[in-house]
């Protein structure tokens, strides 16, 4: 492929602008990482392929989240995703925020139960829950992409309002 010059570079603030107009759904990924559980609220994510069936998650690097997911010595091996409903906007907002405890501890008052494929603690309540296993890594500017097979479903529903990030806040249907 030829790659192409001469076309300016665009400008930050564009490249922001544009990813602000962007509306993502809000999932919260988990991981049983064998020390403690943790979490993440995470609005980069999507499936990327049916067959196998594949999904992206994006992970800010320098996160503690996407630290376990590049030891070299002992990366995490298998996690779960749960996408959020509109009405779980207090438990994203629990996992974004820094200095946070275990999940275990910041799911006490929330129904959940650990994810047979994954170990990992999945909040009830969400659209759905997948359980992953990374088949690839990839580092990409300030985020670490992670391309993870779904091992398994522990729950979809067919009704409810996604949580949506849009424009730095929550939208509201």
């Amino acid at each position: 492929m030829t790659e192409r010059t001469g076309f300016p570079a665009p400008a930050t603030a564009d490249v922001a602008a544009v990813r602000a107009a962007w509306a993502g759904a809000v999932t919260l990924v988990t991981v049983a990482d064998g020390r403690d559980d943790i979490g993440a609220t995470v609005s980069s994510f999507s499936p990327a392929s049916a067959e196998p069936p594949l999904v992206l998650v994006s992970l800010m690097s320098g996160s503690y989240p996407a630290e376990l997911f590049s030891r070299p010595d002992e990366p995490v091996t298998r996690f779960a995703v749960t996408l959020l409903a509109a009405g779980q906007r207090v438990l994203a907002g629990r996992f974004a925020a820094s200095g946070r405890p275990a999940a275990r501890l910041m799911l006490d008052d929330v129904p959940h139960a650990r994810g047979a494929a994954s170990g990992a603690l999945i909040p009830s309540g969400g659209l759905a829950a997948v359980e992953c296993v990374p088949q690839q890594r990839v580092d990409a500017g300030d985020h670490l992409l992670v391309i993870a097979r779904v091992t398994a479903v522990p729950y979809a529903t067919e009704d409810g309002k996604p949580l949506i990030r849009f424009r730095g806040g929550y939208a509201r249907f």
